[in-house]
């Protein structure tokens, strides 16, 4: 199994899995001495054939169309009174006077050919003369014009769109000093994070705190695209680091750069890279984020070209090829990567007014409500190529949790007119309960994940984001069942808790079982790490703006002291390998999603509920918040020129 510091891992994510990128290394041609004597005599004999192949070419004046760019040697015509021959339409002119005009005009062109011959050895000579490094300055300077060039094109002016109405983006500060307090240590846990990474890890995907230094995982292919800033930006600006984002934003506008030759996941560039650049956007209303957003965007649509339209996991930014992940089940698409891409795409339609994006996503749901579901329940895995399931593997934690997320928050963000989505989430809800969801014999309700015909009694920590989900979707259940849901929801918030409670370090394994007399507790050793992650901590949030019940605070405050006291070292914060054992070793990675989610849950615990109202703002899966869409349908745009 891979070591946590290797996994391709945030928010919903996939479970652990060492899939390393190839590397392409570069090479850098050197010109040695013998290179530039065989790059003169290449330019010397081709201009010297061009210089000789006028004296072997045939005399013009034995032809009456030799045409080396002189004007008037062909003339349309239509009188012929004044000694001319009219020839097919055009006037071919008396001989001897021609004549001598094409020899003047002959030996004129072979000065300037012999000038420009000299003229062209002379500068290659010049430049020949120059060292390595200037030759490569020079490729680079003229590189750089044609970037520029494409950056301009690329730059185009998108329609105006209205904004919607954007409330609550810089409030939230609590009258309680000691809640105050506490989030104060939150927003200096942010700037301790960002300002190592800013420090150790500027461009690169993440930071490795301890060698300080930056890293990237094979989600984000060979190329340095700056997870961390963009993932960042929304959570400084909440937490006033305005010159923090002010530094992030710059480096998005001079670096950012999608052309790059680079495999990247499509789920995962999209809620880290698109969420992220969406929120900022609405947030601060730079419109470089915007722009940003809509490049990556067309980069990401040629994964959707396979025979069903279910996009494929990865995709070549430069060349648009797009493949599948090797190890899922036989060439598979994963429900939780194709399924979360509504948020994101839904807006791209509507800032662009161009409907490409919003179809895509409906196309994909509309496939999934044909096909059959074993148990009402929706397989982690689809084959692009056929439209069939997979293997039977049904989980709400990893390869299957934010689908079903996405399905209850296209309803919120329609602002609750997207009817269809809500009765798939309600569908999906009812058959997870009916077949995952049991209670321990210690009385922990828990989520387990369906293989092979039997459920597996064992709760992932990306699960825990459920919690949250269960008391989100309360409003607006079948049957009068809020109360049910939001209790159900406390439930799992519990169980959770638990799973930290029972560690040496008061922090969560990656899964916890509950076989036997173990109950909310890792067995595998390598299900013992805690990797930074937010599910935890995103629960407690919810769970404490839908019941104000302060133990919701008193746990994330829990989690705030273990974090800093374990996991925070001198150059940022790093996971841990084992939380059952009082000094564990580190996995030396700070995760984009730490500052993205875990860190941005944790001060929205500790802020008034105007700071990010959930009427009027649906979090991504990244916890990158997105304006609810007041529209007839989550359709197309609010674009005037599209409606």
């Amino acid at each position: 199994m891979t070591t946590p510091a290797l996994l391709p891992l945030s928010g919903r994510r996939l479970p652990p899995l060492n899939l390393g990128a190839s590397a392409f290394p570069h090479h850098r041609a050197t010109l040695r001495l013998s290179e530039k004597f065989i790059l003169l005599l290449i330019l010397s004999a081709f201009i010297t054939l061009c210089f000789g192949a006028f004296f072997f070419l045939p005399d013009s004046s034995k032809h009456k169309r030799f045409d080396l760019g002189l004007e008037d040697v062909l003339i349309p015509h239509v009188d012929t009174s004044k000694g001319g021959k009219n020839l097919g339409g055009f006037l071919i002119h008396g001989q001897g006077h021609d004549e001598h005009r094409h020899r003047e005009e002959e030996e004129r062109l072979r000065n300037k050919i012999r000038a420009d011959h000299e003229k062209a050895l002379e500068e290659a000579k010049e430049k020949l003369k120059k060292s390595r490094d200037e030759i490569q300055a020079e490729i680079q300077t003229e590189k750089n014009k044609v970037v520029q060039e494409l950056k301009k094109k690329d730059s185009k002016p998108l329609p105006p769109v209205p904004l919607p109405n954007l409330v609550g983006i810089n409030s939230g500060e609590p009258a309680d000093p000691d809640i105050r307090e506490k989030r104060n240590k939150v927003k200096e846990m942010m700037k301790h994070a960002w300002d190592n990474y800013r420090q150790y890890g500027w461009g690169h995907n993440e930071l490795k705190p301890i060698a300080r230094k930056g890293h990237s995982t094979n989600i984000f292919g060979n190329s340095q695209m700056g997870a961390t800033i963009v993932d960042a930006l929304d959570t400084l600006y909440i937490m006033g680091l305005h010159d923090e984002f002010r530094e992030g934003q710059e480096w998005i506008d001079k670096n950012l750069d999608f052309s790059v030759n680079s495999e990247v996941s499509v789920f995962e560039v999209n809620i880290r890279f698109i969420g992220g650049l969406l929120a900022a956007y609405y947030l601060s209303g730079q419109e470089v984020f915007k722009i940003k957003a809509v490049q990556l965007a067309g980069k990401l649509l040629p994964a959707f070209n396979t025979p069903t339209g279910i996009p494929w996991a990865m995709v070549n930014l430069k060349s648009g090829v797009g493949r599948n992940w090797g190890w899922a089940s036989a060439g598979s698409s994963i429900l939780a990567e194709f399924g979360t891409l509504h948020m994101e795409f839904v807006h791209l339609s509507y800032l662009t007014g161009d409907p490409v994006y919003y179809n895509k996503v409906m196309h994909i749901r509309k496939l999934l409500q044909k096909m059959d579901r074993p148990n009402g329940l929706y397989p982690n895995y689809l084959n692009p190529r056929t439209g069939r399931w997979g293997q039977h593997h049904t989980s709400v934690g990893g390869l299957g949790d934010s689908f079903y997320e996405y399905l209850l928050k296209a309803w919120l963000m329609s602002d609750k007119t997207d009817t269809e989505a809500r009765k798939m989430y309600d569908d999906a809800i009812e058959a997870i309960e009916k077949h995952l969801i049991r209670k321990s014999n210690g009385g922990l309700t828990f989520i387990g994940e369906w293989k092979n015909g039997h459920l597996e009694r064992k709760m992932g920590h990306l699960t825990c984001f459920a919690g949250g989900m269960f008391a989100l979707g309360a409003d607006g259940s079948r049957d009068d069942k809020a109360g049910h849901y939001l209790q159900l929801g406390a439930e799992i918030a519990h169980t959770c808790h638990e799973s930290y409670d029972r560690t040496a370090l008061k922090l969560g394994p990656e899964a916890f079982k509950f076989d036997g007399g173990v109950e909310a507790v890792a067995v595998r050793q390598n299900e013992k790490y805690y990797i930074l992650r937010p599910e935890v901590i995103e629960t407690y949030w919810y769970m404490w703006r839908f019941t104000h019940d302060p133990k919701y605070r008193q746990w994330g405050w829990e989690a705030i002291q273990a974090i800093d006291k374990y996991c925070r070292v001198s150059g940022g914060f790093s996971g841990v390998k084992d939380v059952y054992s009082s000094s564990p070793t580190y996995d030396d990675v700070q995760q984009s999603f730490f500052l993205a989610e875990t860190l941005k849950y944790l001060y929205l615990l500790f802020s008034n509920d105007d700071l990010l109202p959930l009427d009027n703002w649906v979090f991504n899966t990244e916890a990158h918040p997105l304006p609810v869409l007041h529209l007839a349908n989550t359709t197309l745009s609010g674009n005037p020129a599209y409606r």
